[in-house]
């Protein structure tokens, strides 16, 4: 699985991040958008899914970033799971000529064409766009203004020639993630004007090249395509110059930062990441919707994916998912998940995670109850405990509950008191009887709608550090997990100071700084680069809440690892 190249928020520092959760959790409901035929038309596109990693990979053609070329029984699969719209990206560059004609190959723009009349045909709203053009030469239109614009000018030029007899339900994107830091700058005025020449060229360039472009909706992204407010507004004042009714602003959305990939501590859903969710979506809304300008979040997803889906905490991830969904259709928003081949298997044509698409597309709908966890440790040896969990009803009433597919008595097996579910000793006892360490089994509670919330009950015993000794290339710590799951690990010098990257906190980043594997927790060599020479001290935080230590000393590349 490729990471892609860029993302929007990677490089916030947490002061920026930390910025949002200082406002109120919650907002007032907001008034129904203008209803506009653009408005009708973003509302049809819900729910959306990008074919990302095909045809926008950098290389000589759609596989070069591991995905297998796209079939039309592909296209035809998304479309049988409920997806209503594509987003099709696109980057032209290995494909285009030189000056001045800036030709694209007649064969790869067959190729496009070909892809989108699959998701025509099945009858999918679809969007294409000019997208990691972004970064591998737009974003040097500072100090290549010129030829730069040349280029796009003529790139456009041949994508609305080729797609002016398309129907209404294509859809073009200016540029995915626009940015214009090559030349250095760091000014937004002087970003948010290159942007806006360019937006300019491609808006006059498809209404004035006939046929159905001359009202075909045209998706406009803010700088980066953050929803940061200084760049919606910016956005909006450019579009509105145009008068032209027929324009869909975007933005993206990978979560708040922080929890986004699993560093700083915030292993959960909590107030301060459901804060950045309602904050932003209020902004974006009050910015673009209420005054008439619908919005579609042309990706969504979390960060730390592009790494592995593995770093948020199955539970906390469904939790997220759940609610941005929620809150986006509250706000009349449309999105489009970002999937770049880890979501919906390219070949067998099903989901890699059945419950995350379920709670997703649960929130087409309505909302999904879920819990404060999904995890329910039972340590080996200790004495038999209730264990209790908060249900977030949202709405919903919990119809059953079934271990392993067998149903659990109210009173026996469980109770519930208001929104507290705990499950009894004798219940957890009988069902971790086989003594194995691991998963034991897994209770499905079952509600008046929306999804299905899964626990998972989990006999653990603490888990086991060994000494290593390795380089800074290849270290890892021999691990036995013992049925625990890993959350976080936290580095700080024995003379004082966060070590590791990211040095303005003591808990390092999942998968960046480190990796848990089934033997063992991989120290990344991301970790050692940023690490001086002398004693580290590591706290490994688990899943069941128990805390281990471990001393590392790193001396130039040799590292030697001491169990606590």
């Amino acid at each position: 699985m490729r990471k892609r190249s860029v993302r929007p928020f990677a490089a916030l520092a947490l002061a920026a991040a930390l910025l949002f959760s200082l406002l109120p959790v919650s907002s007032p409901a907001s008034a129904a958008a203008p209803q506009s035929a653009m408005q009708s038309y973003v509302e049809a596109m819900q729910p959306g899914w990008n074919l990302g990693n095909s045809l926008d990979a950098v290389g000589a053609d759609e596989t070069a970033w591991g995905n297998p070329r796209v079939t039309k029984e592909l296209i035809q699969g998304i479309a049988a799971q409920g997806y209503k719209s594509i987003r099709i990206p696109v980057t032209w560059d290995a494909h285009i000529g030189g000056a001045p004609n800036y030709a694209i190959d007649p064969a790869y723009m067959a190729r496009v064409k070909e892809v989108t009349q699959w998701a025509l045909d099945a009858n999918l709203y679809v969007m294409v766009n000019v997208h990691h053009d972004s970064w591998v030469w737009l974003s040097k239109m500072e100090s290549n203004r010129t030829q730069t614009l040349a280029r796009y000018n003529a790139v456009w030029t041949q994508i609305a020639n080729a797609f002016k007899d398309s129907p209404n339900k294509l859809m073009f994107e200016s540029v995915n993630e626009p940015r214009f830091t090559d030349g250095g700058t760091t000014d937004e005025a002087k970003q948010q004007a290159l942007l806006n020449e360019l937006n300019d060229s491609f808006h006059r360039i498809v209404r004035a090249s006939g046929g159905g472009n001359a009202a075909r909706p045209l998706v406009i992204s803010t700088l980066e395509a953050s929803p940061s407010q200084e760049r919606m507004t910016a956005t909006y004042n450019a579009i509105s110059k145009w008068n032209d009714k027929n324009i869909i602003a975007t933005v993206h959305y990978y979560g708040f930062w922080p929890f986004s990939v699993n560093i700083a501590g915030y292993t959960t859903f909590n107030a301060e990441v459901q804060n950045d969710i309602t904050t932003t979506f209020d902004n974006v809304y009050n910015t673009f919707v209420a005054k008439g300008i619908p919005v579609i979040v042309g990706e969504y997803g979390l960060l730390g994916f592009d790494k592995n889906t593995g770093v948020i905490e199955q539970g906390e991830k469904l939790k997220f998912f759940e609610y941005i969904g929620h809150y986006l259709k509250q706000k009349q928003i449309a999105s489009m998940l970002w999937d770049n081949g880890q979501h919906f298997n390219r070949t067998t044509y099903k989901w890699s995670d059945a419950d995350l698409f379920n709670i997703v597309k649960a929130s087409w709908s309505g909302r999904s109850a879920t819990a404060s966890s999904d995890l329910v440790y039972v340590k080996k040896g200790a004495a038999a405990q209730d264990k209790s969990v908060t249900l977030n009803l949202n709405g919903r009433a919990l119809s059953s509950l079934t271990a392993n597919g067998t149903a659990l008595k109210s009173g026996t097996d469980y109770s519930l008191s208001g929104s507290t579910l705990t499950f009894k000793a004798s219940l957890l006892s009988r069902l971790t009887s086989s003594g194995t360490l691991g998963k034991s089994a897994v209770i499905t509670a079952k509600f008046s709608g929306g999804a299905d919330w899964k626990f998972n009950v989990v006999l653990q015993q603490t888990p086991k550090l060994s000494n290593s000794s390795g380089t800074t290339a290849s270290f890892s710590i021999p691990t036995a997990f013992n049925g625990d799951q890993l959350a976080t690990m936290e580095a700080v010098y024995a003379s004082g100071g966060s070590a590791g990257p990211q040095n303005w906190t003591t808990f390092k980043e999942f998968e960046t700084a480190f990796s848990p594997t089934a033997s063992s927790i991989k120290l990344q060599p991301a970790f050692f680069n940023e690490t001086n020479d002398g004693t580290v001290k590591l706290t490994f935080h688990f899943w069941s809440g128990e805390k281990i230590t471990y001393t590392i000393v790193k001396n130039g590349s040799n590292v030697t690892g001491t169990a606590s």
